[in-house]
């Protein structure tokens, strides 16, 4: 029987934030950003085990992670495919070729057991996996002509994670992906060797925390959880 493993690439700075601290170890509601994202997989039933890939000289992870059992794996890379690719790798000795791989970005605190748990449901047996996502809602402007057009919206999504492709499946999509920086997300490698990934409706709360005030979005949603 296939079982389910959390895969979240940390080897990031977050440059964006123009913080002291890589953005994954801001304080989120007065706990480490990573932190939260952790704990999400800790309190799912359905994860195996959890595995964080940093950069080899991440002076922060280890004040986190102990007591919620994940595995830390320091071998991040230049790009965040290559942290992911060799995370996967170090990782191959306890995972099957059909096992789950849930790739999760760390800057998305707002993740609840509830949705890792609809992302499995709804992909269940899906060739091409799935994640999750969100149907764009605003009117879309392109300005790619050199003009502004409006672009139509329907079929539109927005991707989150996690991103849930078999460990097989996965590896090979990220080696033979031609160029590391065009891949903004695992889902791309995957549908370039011809397999389409499932999209299951996500939430505004698992948003990703790029900039500034992005904190305070994302500490709304974990205060509703609070009260």
């Amino acid at each position: 029987m296939k079982k389910y493993f959390a895969l979240i690439p940390a080897a990031g700075v977050g440059a964006r934030m123009a913080a002291a601290t890589p953005k994954q170890y801001l304080s989120i509601s007065g706990v480490p950003m990573l932190q939260h994202t952790l704990d999400a997989f800790h309190h799912s039933d359905l994860i195996e085990h959890t595995y964080v890939v940093v950069s080899p000289d991440d002076a922060y992870i280890d004040s986190i992670t102990p007591e919620r059992g994940a595995t830390v794996l320091r071998c991040g890379g230049a790009t965040r495919m290559e942290s992911i690719l060799n995370g996967l790798r170090a990782m191959r000795a306890d995972l099957g070729d059909d096992d789950m791989v849930l790739v999760h970005d760390a800057a998305r605190p707002g993740l609840t057991p509830a949705l890792i748990a609809k992302l499995i449901a709804a992909v269940g047996e899906h060739e091409g996996g799935g994640l999750l996502a969100l149907p764009v809602v605003d009117t879309v402007k392109s300005t790619r002509s050199g003009a502004v057009q409006t672009v139509p919206r329907d079929g539109l999504w927005l991707a989150q994670t996690p991103q849930m492709f078999s460990y097989a499946l996965l590896v090979r999509a990220l080696a033979l992906a031609p160029d590391p920086n065009a891949i903004t997300d695992d889902a791309s490698a995957v549908e370039m060797l011809g397999f389409s990934p499932m999209l299951v409706e996500g939430h505004p709360r698992n948003l990703k925390v790029t900039l500034p005030a992005d904190i305070a979005v994302a500490e709304m949603y974990l205060e509703q959880d609070s009260q």
